[in-house]
């Protein structure tokens, strides 16, 4: 089948396991092969382990990726590396034209000290000023990055897609069930809705938390010992990395989707609550209120232990509220665009640098 991308050719760099069950991660294999049903060239190279924080290994790995890719390679590094491979990235700048994946900033995560994020914010500039493009998930990251100095000429936005699924069926019981889809880090807010939750023992409620409970080790130790404290152990169930396959069916049975991130790039597990029409409870951080409209949940401010319970608990006792959610997710999701749809948008964006012109 002839595309207008038939012929093109591009390189993919990724940090880590690209199997890895995080958005960033679902969001690169899906564009990934969108490009390739495009009639794009894909080719996925490893960057090693341990990023943001690489090692000398995975430094020297990178430089040895690099250094293979061919003049003018049109190179995607996904902005986990990118951001702390500065000085590689303008190693090769004139030779390669680098495209930065920013998914959200480095230094926006939760629980850096000072001295880090400074050092972060700093590499990811200078590793930015050396890319041909940017492409970010969202609106709000790309209005961030003037912050890092740069253009919007330079950044296109496509934002993630989600897979057509029917609409949530429900527990179907006495107690709302909730779910909670989000590695185990500090920036997801756990620790803050176990506390909301933990002042509503008198409703009727169970969580489930599905997400990885090793990328971040000592966080998910201090969850289970916050359940424990609160002598939640029946009620709250961390489940840990699920494939797509096995997540579906936890979509499917839940009443509403919690998320009390502190920042989100963009959401994805927001965006596949909503096109099950669940009922959402998040936050106002970072891109949260452009990806969940206002019929379709209530944002609480991040951390606020108290404006998060109060929201949980009208969703508990508010029967006809949590319907009128409901009313307003199953039409926000007729609004999310497929991955097709997504990934269309990043070839132009890959067309245009590969042309050398600005984003659109």
């Amino acid at each position: 089948m002839n595309t207008p991308f038939d012929g093109m050719h591009c390189h993919f760099l990724i940090p880590g396991d690209l199997d890895t069950h995080t958005g960033g991660y679902t969001y690169d294999r899906h564009i990934i092969e969108e490009l390739r049903a495009l009639g794009w060239q894909v080719e996925v190279h490893g960057l090693g382990d341990g990023y943001p924080a690489p090692g000398a290994d995975a430094l020297a790995h990178a430089a040895r990726v690099a250094e293979a890719l061919p003049d003018g390679a049109l190179a995607v590094v996904d902005g986990l590396a990118f951001g702390v491979l500065d000085e590689l990235a303008h190693r090769h700048a004139q030779r390669l034209r680098w495209v930065a994946l920013v998914h959200h900033p480095l230094s926006l995560e939760t629980g850096l000290d000072p001295d880090r994020q400074r050092a972060l914010h700093e590499s990811e500039r200078r590793a930015l000023a050396a890319a041909r493009g940017v492409i970010v998930t969202s609106p709000f990251t790309a209005r961030g990055l003037d912050a890092f100095g740069v253009s919007p000429s330079r950044v296109a936005t496509v934002v993630p897609g989600t897979e057509p699924a029917p609409a949530a069926a429900g527990s179907g019981g006495e107690a709302l069930s909730l779910l909670c889809v989000a590695t185990l880090t500090p920036r997801k807010g756990h620790a803050v809705l176990i506390e909301a939750l933990a002042g509503l023992q008198g409703h009727a409620w169970t969580l489930h938390c599905v997400g990885s409970m090793t990328m971040d080790a000592a966080c998910a130790a201090a969850l289970r010992e916050a359940i424990d404290h609160h002598d939640l152990r029946d009620r709250i169930a961390l489940h840990g990395d699920k494939p797509e396959g096995e997540l579906a069916a936890f979509y499917a049975a839940a009443d509403a989707f919690v998320l009390p991130s502190f920042h989100e790039g963009y959401g994805m597990a927001l965006a596949e609550a909503l096109a099950r029409g669940l009922p959402v409870i998040s936050t106002q951080a970072g891109a949260i209120p452009d990806t969940v409209p206002p019929e379709a949940g209530a944002l609480a401010p991040p951390g606020d232990v108290v404006a998060l319970r109060t929201a949980l608990r009208r969703l508990m006792e508010d029967t006809a509220w949590r319907a009128q959610l409901r009313t307003g997710a199953m039409a926000a999701r007729l609004a999310l665009p497929t991955w097709a749809q997504s990934g269309a948008r990043f070839a132009s964006a890959l067309a245009d640098v590969r042309q050398g012109l600005p984003a659109a």
